[in-house]
């Protein structure tokens, strides 16, 4: 467990710093303000050579080192009381043992140089190499790049006559650092998700990107991967689709086939799958693999034999996430009847705040608004169905009722979709898990089945423009391993046709006069009481099955148009449906949902007073100089 990991790296750093006391070493030029070094006597020792007596450097190609190194240290005490040398003599524990032993061989070769009349710098291309291929394992555990690895401060080029300090690893030919592309059907603790998700980036830099979302109320990272031909930033007319697993920290399936998923499009891009290539061409695709990490250790640490029910269903402060999220789907049953009241982009009431919001709650609420997600899947466990909002009944009394969206027929074709491509959901005849779905395809309206508040679904529904299906993959929330492989066939079709689905309805871009987009513009579909909004430079998208419909955009301060439409069956991309909209006077007597929102006022995470990485106490406690220079974004 990777408790246990950090209690025998910590034991470790207790040890050593028994005999640990920071002296002053002197500074390279201009290295005065960094705090990596003190200024000492004017004077200059001459160089002199040794033998290598560093317990963790022993293993280099040579035997003797020179003084002072490359850092200006001036003695093997001096490298040893360092937060330089303490870091090499426990990098293995904090990384997991991923990149061992290339980067304590790559360090050492800096604080103990190879003896020759200066100290003979190790090769830029090494400190290249590794960088490349570990870099993430260190954004993976929130520790910056150490100083002393600068590949252009630190290392030379061959032509200067460089040491090369990984030769005996790799013998003559050349050692490959790119990340294999070979999925490994197996369970991922926490920190071997992280390391996937980066290497998966790393080896799919130009159509794929890693970024947090925010924390867990135990502080590890939520984490996602985004594939799109152009990572970082939304593009024009691009749909943007989510997809989320280990909401319930026991039921770990969907997180594994979401690591497998993002493995296997950065590896079918690469290998020229004209299928694959198309999706992330076109589409912005975004997975967030765990939602729960910290009820995931619970479960994991039970294990698939033995986890039951409910252990691990929660986060660490006992809150169910699919119950966590503002409950707006009362609010509209309340107030549906009013005239003018929205259907759409219901503001979070103010009472939502002084409730228990948990961090992960908060983190994904932040995501949804922040990018324009067009639809979305939510990976659960505990049965073999897909259901559909909304997922709280009209009627407070009825557990059980029908109770549909103003999209039903979207949201039912969404869930078909997913379900017929699955090798047995939409299969009438298929064993399920004791709730009865004869003659429903697969497929199953969420408050039909049984309602509850505050779900995820129902709030991506009625507060933005995105329309979220929950899969539910089968009757064992924790499946052995041995059923991960026949799984991940089950459900790898369905993934990708869902992704694609996301290319039907209409699209476009609502402009002025000026031919500037429009943000925040209504796009309505007449006999469907739900609007969605433009995004920052006015493009939208509208999912809607074949038919002919009537098209109306609107904002204010500007005029109506509506247009007439017709989106024949089995479109391969969405309807272009553009507007251009004229400047009108405004009546400011007219109802508008403007209005103070407390979530932009709700700041979880801080950059002011937040706390160190979970290592960072390690260094602190053996007495040398805080390693600033780990921290990132210092």
């Amino acid at each position: 467990m990777e408790y246990k990991t950090h209690l025998t790296v910590f034991t470790l750093f207790c040890v050593l710093s028994i005999c640990w006391c920071a002296p002053q070493r002197f500074c390279q030029p201009g290295e005065d303000s960094s705090g990596r070094c003190n200024n000492g006597p004017d004077e200059e020792k001459p160089a002199v050579c040794s033998e290598i007596n560093l317990g963790y450097c022993n293993d280099l190609d040579y035997s003797r080192t020179i003084f002072p190194n490359i850092l200006g240290q001036q003695s093997r005490h001096e490298v040893e009381s360092g937060a330089e040398y303490l870091l090499l003599s426990v990098i293995h524990g904090l990384l997991n043992g991923e990149c061992s032993p290339d980067i304590r061989l790559l360090g050492c070769s800096v604080l103990a140089p190879r003896c020759q009349d200066l100290p003979s710098p190790s090769c830029r291309s090494a400190c290249e190499a590794v960088k490349k291929g570990c870099g993430h394992a260190f954004e993976g555990i929130d520790m910056a790049w150490p100083y002393f690895l600068d590949c252009d401060r630190f290392f030379a080029g061959e032509q200067e006559g460089c040491h090369d300090p990984l030769a005996p690893l790799r013998g003559s030919p050349p050692r490959n650092y790119e990340p294999s592309t070979i999925i490994q059907f197996t369970y991922h603790s926490n920190a071997q998700m992280y390391s996937v998700l980066k290497r998966t980036a790393a080896k799919c830099s130009h159509i794929s990107r890693t970024y947090s979302i925010g924390r867990s109320t135990e502080g590890k990272d939520l984490l996602a991967i985004e594939f799109t031909d152009n990572p970082g930033g939304h593009e024009l007319l691009e749909p943007e689709i989510k997809l989320v697993g280990n909401m319930h920290g026991n039921e770990v399936l969907g997180r594994q086939l979401l690591l497998y998923l993002a493995q296997y499009l950065c590896s079918e891009y690469l290998l020229g799958n004209q299928r694959i290539q198309t999706l992330v061409n076109t589409t912005r695709i975004h997975i967030l693999a765990s939602m729960n990490p910290d009820g995931y250790e619970l479960a994991a640490a039970e294990g698939h034999e033995f986890n039951g029910w409910t252990v691990g269903r929660t986060n660490a402060q006992n809150l169910d996430l699919n119950r966590n999220f503002p409950d707006l789907t009362s609010i509209l049953y309340r107030n549906r009847r009013m005239k003018r009241f929205r259907t759409d982009h219901i503001p979070i009431p103010d009472s939502y705040w002084f409730g228990k919001v948990a961090s992960e709650t908060y983190a994904v609420m932040k995501w949804i608004r922040s990018v324009p997600f067009v639809q979305s899947a939510s990976l659960h466990g505990g049965e073999l169905v897909i259901s559909y909002p909304f997922d709280f009944s009209r009627h407070l009394h009825e557990e059980r009722m029908f109770s549909p969206t103003p999209d039903e027929q979207a949201f039912k074709q969404l869930a078909r979709t997913y379900a017929d491509s699955h090798a047995s959901m939409a299969d009438n005849n298929t064993e399920r898990c004791g709730a009865s779905f004869i003659r429903s395809g697969g497929i199953i309206n969420g408050a039909l089945w049984y309602s509850f508040p505050g779900g995820m679904s129902d709030f991506n529904y009625l507060h933005t423009n995105c329309l979220e299906i929950t899969v539910e993959l089968g009757c064992d929330k924790f499946p052995s391993e041995e059923e991960l492989y026949p799984e991940w066939l089950r459900n790898k079709e369905a993934l990708l046709s869902f992704m694609e689905s996301v290319h039907r309805g209409i699209k476009g871009v609502v402009k002025d006069e000026e031919g500037y987009g429009i943000k925040g513009a209504s796009i309505s579909v007449r006999g469907i009481r739900k609007d969605v909004t433009t995004a920052e430079e006015g493009d939208y998208w509208r999912l809607m099955n074949s038919g002919t419909h009537i098209i109306t955009a609107s904002a204010k301060g500007y005029s109506r148009v509506s247009k007439r439409i017709y989106l024949p069956a089995h479109m391969e991309k969405a309807g272009r449906v553009n507007f251009v909209l004229k400047k009108v006077l405004v009546n400011s007597s007219l109802d508008t949902y403007d209005r103070f929102d407390p979530y932009n006022h709700f700041q979880s995470y801080s950059r002011e007073g937040q706390e160190k990485p979970w290592w960072w106490n390690y260094f602190t406690q053996a007495g040398v100089s805080a390693p600033t220079w780990l921290l990132r974004n210092f």
